[in-house]
């Protein structure tokens, strides 16, 4: 194992310029291919400081594996990757193995568009079930069967302004912000931080704009924190407990009626406030940290707020997944689980850009536990509140946004929670009725 990779002003900018250049291009990132080394096509959809940690590693495993060559293709985010990992699936010839956002399994075409696992290589490898998060290795599964290897979860977290909260009183002796629990607690505590700003709503998260899905990510922290599910296990049918789900909305309503949040932010300028102090806390995915360390905010993170019950926080998992191929070359495939070993094993060094290793024995590596404040939160990775098995779920997909588009206006206190709910609902119920592109009987 070697150490975290250092990331400098220089190397990060520098790195995600030509990472966007790449991904522009869907160009592989050039390391050098020798006559005798068995190539794995990997594809992947990683920018910015993702870029360059997975680069490094994929570096490094090059380093451990001469004799193995990783041509890393870097394309772009969102739905044009997992339209060109669709293309190439359904043709049969696509890369190795792909990168992929867990929560998208289920409408991706695994068993047509995906291949299976196959179990005992990974165990060659050194990978088991029991080396990973429960509740993330079982959801890396479809009706049983293996599609996805998860490699770490990117939940919903508190980032905390530590001057700020330090003249509220909120931290303890150890620096580290005093604990809340139940929503009692949580209010006092954005009360503190409101009052030592001046009337500044304290809180921020993206509740406005065109697409958000901040409205759907508090949510889906919140009211699965007290037991409340989505679907029915075989996502046929709408399982929401009205009064659960109403007493989270019914919380986010009073955020933005008490001027404790802020409802007129989009994603960016949610980060821009937390970024340049005028926020004191923030509620955002685990992804910012490498940014707001470059730009030198006070800042330490912790847990989402435990509140009606649980820690549950929303979470997706990026996972390593085995686009289709008609023939899998024996020599390749053996390699492809060799880099997917290493690479996970090694994941306390991807753990430097906010995410939190799936790999359970990675968390007790004197290297991750000395990231700060990466490693305060790693206890959430049992306990996060991840998508349902459906087509429509996903990062950046319809349930996100349409959730979103419903609960915005509650936060502003243009709709009631009683009135977001049954918009949210009819959205779910529409997105059921609709044909999934990928229905069981072709996987």
């Amino acid at each position: 194992m070697q150490g975290h990779p250092h990331i400098t002003r220089r190397t990060l900018l520098g790195g995600s310029l030509a990472l966007a250049g790449a991904a522009a291009t869907g160009c592989a990132i050039p390391v050098g291919l020798g006559s005798s080394q068995t190539r794995v096509q990997y594809w992947h959809f990683l920018g910015a400081s993702d870029g360059i940690i997975m680069n490094q590693m994929v570096k490094a495993f090059a380093t451990r594996n001469p004799g193995i060559f990783v041509e890393e293709n870097v394309l772009a985010w969102g739905e044009p990757y997992y339209t060109k990992i669709a293309m190439a699936g359904s043709g049969g010839r696509s890369p190795d193995l792909a990168t992929f956002h867990l929560a998208r399994l289920a409408g991706i075409g695994a068993g047509a568009i995906l291949d299976p696992f196959n179990v005992k290589l990974l165990e060659e490898a050194g990978l088991r079930a029991a080396d990973f998060s429960p509740p993330i290795w079982e959801r890396a599964h479809l009706d049983g069967v293996l599609y996805a290897i998860p490699f770490d979860a990117h939940p919903m977290v508190q980032y905390y302004n530590t001057d700020i909260c330090g003249k509220a009183g909120l931290l303890g002796s150890d620096g580290k912000l005093l604990p809340t629990k139940g929503p009692d607690e949580l209010l006092a505590m954005l009360r503190k931080a409101k009052e030592v700003m001046g009337g500044k709503p304290p809180l921020a998260f993206d509740a406005l704009g065109l697409g958000t899905v901040g409205p759907w990510r508090v949510w889906y922290s919140l009211y699965p924190q007290s037991g409340g599910t989505l679907l029915s296990d075989d996502g046929t049918q709408i399982t929401i407990d009205d009064a659960k789900a109403l007493q989270a909305l019914r919380l986010m309503a009073q955020l933005g009626e008490e001027g404790l949040c802020d409802w007129r932010t989009d994603y960016g300028a949610s980060v821009a406030n937390f970024t340049n102090g005028q926020a004191a806390f923030l509620w955002n995915g685990d992804w910012e940290t490498t940014g707001l360390k470059e730009r030198k905010t006070p800042f330490s993170m912790t847990r989402f707020p435990s509140v009606f019950g649980t820690g549950a926080a929303q979470a997706d998992c990026h996972a390593f997944v085995l686009p289709h191929q008609r023939d899998r070359d024996p020599e390749v495939e053996r390699a492809t689980y060799r880099f997917i070993a290493d690479i996970v094993k090694n994941s306390a060094d991807w753990a430097v850009a906010g995410h939190v290793p799936a790999y359970l024995p990675a968390l007790e590596k004197p290297e991750y536990l000395a990231l700060q404040p990466q490693s305060e939160y790693r206890s959430v990775i049992t306990e996060v509140a991840l998508d349902p098995q459906v087509w429509f779920a996903g990062s950046a997909s319809r349930l996100w946004i349409l959730f979103g588009e419903a609960f915005s206006p509650v936060i502003s206190g243009q709709r009631t929670p009683e009135e977001g709910l049954a918009a949210a609902k009819a959205s779910l119920t529409r997105l059921l009725s609709a044909p999934n592109p990928f229905p069981a009987q072709e996987r």
